[in-house]
């Protein structure tokens, strides 16, 4: 009898595979501060310690004040751009700044791997150089190394990059750190990156389709205005201590994020699908393709939570710095279930196998 084989949807691996994967993984390490998990955005590693013997030693629970030689934690995050084209090398280094951003840690030194497919003329190369050299300039980041080559492995340029930062021993913060109470806030919209993507890689459809040309590069400049970079408020959420958990939502959206938050923590999740905020442009972009914004790739947005007596207080920080933030729900007890609200009944909290951007591409 021949063996039945299961084909993988594109982009993440299911949760319930990564988890058995991670695993079957050498993962245990006295100095191995924040590990991989299912949600978890980073890794956070300590540097300059003598551990002993040496070798994989039984895995330290890690508290996050912990105090000990050293208050600088290492983090370190890599992470592949796949769906976009355009300004590939801005969306690279943007995805993992996010990403140490929400563990609290500010970002240092980036070394991009760069693959690009047979074709490729010297001005292709120099365009992605000088995005990755732009966008690391504007969030003073170094560029420590990387490799770049032309293979017939992939048939549209794809960057992969290595961001390296650190972050005070007492400002870390994971996505597993939500506690039942907690209050559930957004700093942003959803689908901020994929509106991008969508008028970027699509603009042609959008316009047959009677959109103006204004709103096709209004829709363009998501990447930048309201922007894909969600460093500020993540930092300076990490420096009050006032937030239990941050996640930056990407592939799957701010559902599939939502669905993360409650897998890292181990709690339930109770969500006002209504009270996400979604642009009118986003909305648009979305529907011309049957999309779903709650599900379309989520940079831009920023999940947190913090205790419900702390709430006005973090909105307010944000708002000081003119970011958006709004509570959108809160976290229940493990066994609870993880759902949404419309209208006062509950409903299902959709959670995306595969982004809604693939549907770009059929």
């Amino acid at each position: 009898m021949s063996e039945i084989h299961t084909f993988l949807p594109t982009g993440k691996l299911p949760p319930e595979l990564l988890a058995e994967l991670i695993s079957t993984l050498p993962i245990c390490d006295p100095d191995l501060y924040l590990g991989p998990g299912v949600g978890e955005d980073a890794a956070v590693i300590e540097v300059g310690r003598v551990s002993g013997e040496g070798g994989v030693s039984s895995r330290r629970e890690p508290s996050l004040s912990q105090q000990g030689s050293g208050d600088r934690l290492l983090a370190a995050k890599s992470d592949p751009i796949t769906f976009a084209t355009d300004e590939i090398g801005y969306y690279a280094v943007n995805v993992c700044a996010n990403d140490l951003a929400v563990c609290g840690a500010r970002p240092r030194f980036y070394m991009p791997t760069v693959l690009l497919p047979v074709g490729t003329t010297e001005e292709d190369v120099r365009e992605i150089c000088d995005q990755v050299g732009t966008a690391c300039r504007a969030l003073d980041i170094v560029v420590a190394g990387g490799h770049t080559e032309v293979t017939a492995a992939v048939n549209q340029p794809v960057v992969a990059g290595t961001l390296l930062g650190e972050v005070a021993r007492g400002k870390v913060v994971r996505t597993g750190g939500c506690r039942p109470g907690d209050v559930v806030l957004l700093v942003g919209s959803a689908g901020v990156e994929g509106t991008s993507i969508i008028a970027r890689e699509m603009g042609a459809v959008l316009l047959a389709q009677g959109w103006s040309e204004a709103e096709v590069d209004k829709a363009a400049n998501y990447l930048y205005e309201p922007g894909i970079s969600v460093l500020g408020p993540a930092l300076a959420a990490s420096e009050s201590e006032l937030v239990t958990a941050m996640h930056d939502p990407t592939e799957g959206g701010v559902a599939t994020g939502l669905w993360e938050l409650a897998d890292a923590s181990g709690c339930g999740l109770e969500v006002e699908l209504g009270a996400v905020p979604v642009t009118r442009l986003t909305a648009a972009a979305c529907a011309v393709f049957g999309l779903d914004p709650l599900g379309t790739i989520a940079s831009g947005g920023l999940l947190a939570t913090a205790a419900a007596e702390d709430v006005d207080a973090v909105l307010g920080l944000w708002r000081g710095m003119g970011w958006q933030g709004i509570a959108i729900g809160r976290v229940l007890p493990a066994g609870a279930g993880v759902y949404g609200l419309r209208e006062g009944r509950r409903v299902a909290l959709p959670r995306f196998s595969a982004d809604e951007i693939v549907k770009l591409w059929g």
